[in-house]
């Protein structure tokens, strides 16, 4: 999924704007976060050094938000019926992560954030962790050092590293 999506907005905008602000967008949205940045990258041959950075950079912007308004803005949702539902959802899909996260306290959320797999990754990490009531200062740099994980191991999976090693 997260490889045709980022496929996808690569053919979208290939010739309508630069490919590190592609990358850059990518690697900003939930769900395809630096995974799919990568992927884009490695799609429109961008180096690895500057795809690298790219991708981190974009991908750890929203999480202090996250972290800070998160709460605040599904209570804001929550007083509409439609949005109310939606942040109820998210939030009870989320929750569902939970037992990962808590079963090894501070790794388990720097873990949960660094293995790039479908449903993990930074926003979805500092979701659960402003859920779970981790602190800023505890969570912020497991997420940020699970980001850097997560792009070491996409820069090693897209631009095939691991061939070169194995």
């Amino acid at each position: 999924m997260v490889e045709s999506a980022a496929d996808y907005i690569v053919e979208l905008f290939r010739d309508k704007m630069p490919e590190e602000l592609i990358i850059f967008i990518i690697s900003l949205l939930p769900i395809l976060e630096l995974r799919g940045g990568m992927i884009a990258a490695k799609l429109l041959g961008v180096k690895l050094a500057k795809a690298f950075i790219i991708c981190y950079i974009g991908n750890i912007i929203p999480i202090p938000f996250i972290l800070l308004f998160i709460r605040r803005i599904f209570a804001a949702m929550r007083k509409t019926k439609r949005l109310g539902k939606i942040a109820d959802k998210i939030e009870e899909k989320s929750l569902k992560k939970k037992d990962k996260v808590l079963k090894y306290k501070q790794w388990g959320l720097l873990l949960f954030v660094a293995i790039p797999l479908p449903g993990t990754g930074g926003w979805t990490g500092a979701l659960l962790a402003a859920l779970l009531d981790i602190r800023l200062k505890t969570s912020l740099p497991l997420i940020a050092l699970g980001v850097l994980i997560a792009d070491v191991i996409m820069m090693a999976l897209s631009y095939g590293l691991l061939g070169m090693i194995l």
